[in-house]
């Protein structure tokens, strides 16, 4: 399927990678493209912690969806080497927990996952649920969210690529430039379903993007943050909301939540026709073409 056919479509594919072997990578990355999903979606997980100071917020048991072996690779060096053997398709963190690492690193990352796959990056933050991962990386977990803030605020100004300086509460650093900068803005999509998620999003996004949904919770967040958007004079037309559905599949389901306002949905492809997360690639391949085919290209 060709990538001008994907455009004509209003809605968007993305296919996650997440706990896939990353040797396979590359291949499904090109597999993806020349099936037309419009992006790749890599995960951010530091570390299996057996110590866990709190339930997962997005399954109703407050269990994980993965397992202490399930494989996570660092996302910045995931989207560099798919972007190396690609040409068209993009790609999305969904979603790195900004107040997990020092915003200076992560300014450098994200600028060079921009300019190492010529501008096909898209930047999706969100703030994290696991206070291990914040203390053993050596950030409080307490005042997250403005530090999240501070932090955003911070990297997206360096991105432009002139000087900037920071004398925040949480985020201080001196006149600096990062060359290279990419030569386009870097979009920016805000995960997170609670309302200060949201208006995290109004601030900083071009688009928003869920955990797992169900199709009325996301209705729910549409409505209320297109509200949020007019009132703060932003822009509609355009605007992102991608969807990693939990009661909606196929041609009928994906329609469905398009007419609830949803414009890119997140899938795995290959598990719906019989392979699993640890599946050899050539049944994953395969998966992605047929995927393709009763769905993007039937659309």
């Amino acid at each position: 399927m060709s990538a001008a056919r994907q455009k004509e479509n209003t809605l968007q594919f993305t296919m996650s990678v997440a706990m896939t072997d990353p040797v396979q990578y590359a291949a499904l990355a090109q597999t993806a493209e020349e099936c037309g999903y419009s992006q790749i979606a890599v995960a951010d997980s530091l570390f299996w912690s057996e110590q866990v100071s709190d339930s997962y917020p997005y399954t109703k048991d407050g269990s994980r969806l993965w397992q202490e072996d399930t494989p996570f690779i660092e996302p910045f060096m995931a989207v560099a080497h798919m972007a190396a053997v690609t040409t068209r398709i993009r790609f999305l963190t969904h979603v790195i927990k900004v107040a997990t690492r020092n915003p200076l690193l992560l300014a450098k990352q994200v600028g060079s996952a921009a300019v190492l796959s010529n501008n096909r990056f898209t930047f999706g933050a969100g703030i994290g649920w696991l206070k291990e991962e914040f203390e053993w990386s050596g950030q409080a977990y307490e005042g997250r969210g403005k530090r999240t803030d501070e932090s955003l605020d911070a990297i997206l100004e360096i991105l432009g690529g002139g000087w900037v300086e920071r004398a925040g509460e949480h985020v201080q650093f001196g006149r600096i430039k990062m060359p290279p900068a990419p030569t386009q803005k870097v979009p920016v999509w805000i995960g997170g379903h609670t309302p200060v998620a949201l208006k995290r999003t109004v601030r900083f996004g071009q688009g928003w993007t869920s955990a797992m949904i169900t199709r009325d919770d996301f209705a729910k967040v549409h409505e209320e943050l297109t509200d949020m958007l007019l009132t703060a004079g932003k822009p509609i037309e355009g605007f992102q909301f991608q969807v990693a559905p939990a009661d909606r599949f196929g041609l009928d389901g994906y329609k469905d939540l398009e007419k609830a306002g949803c414009t890119d949905i997140v899938t795995v492809p290959w598990l719906f026709y019989g392979a699993g997360w640890d599946a050899p690639l050539e049944k994953k391949q395969d998966g992605i073409r047929r995927f393709a085919k009763d769905v993007i290209q039937a659309w």
